[in-house]
């Protein structure tokens, strides 16, 4: 069994969906595209590992309060591999 975050909806309109995810040590996300562009603010430093379809693994730090944008289409399943609690908030645009 895949040991998946905490997300918690936070407000889902028509023109934007937003969510909490929490991940405790070593939780992930879980394998998901993403089918809208979206926006990521963290709220605690987020040490993560990024997985890709084609086996490409990335490792990155994103700050706390950092915010970075993608566009619809990535697929990806992400980490916590840091040894502390991470969370951050995902803007969906519609």
């Amino acid at each position: 069994m895949i040991n998946t975050c905490n997300s918690s909806l936070l407000i889902d309109d028509y023109k934007v969906r937003v969510t909490r995810f929490d991940f405790l040590a070593n939780q992930q996300t879980g394998w998901h595209k993403h089918t809208l562009d979206y926006l990521i603010t963290t709220i605690t430093d987020c040490h993560m590992r990024l997985e890709s379809p084609d086996g490409n693994i990335t490792e990155v730090t994103v700050q706390s309060g950092s915010v970075y944008k993608r566009e619809a289409g990535v697929e990806h399943n992400v980490i916590n591999v840091g040894c502390l609690p991470m969370s951050f908030i995902e803007v969906e645009l519609k």
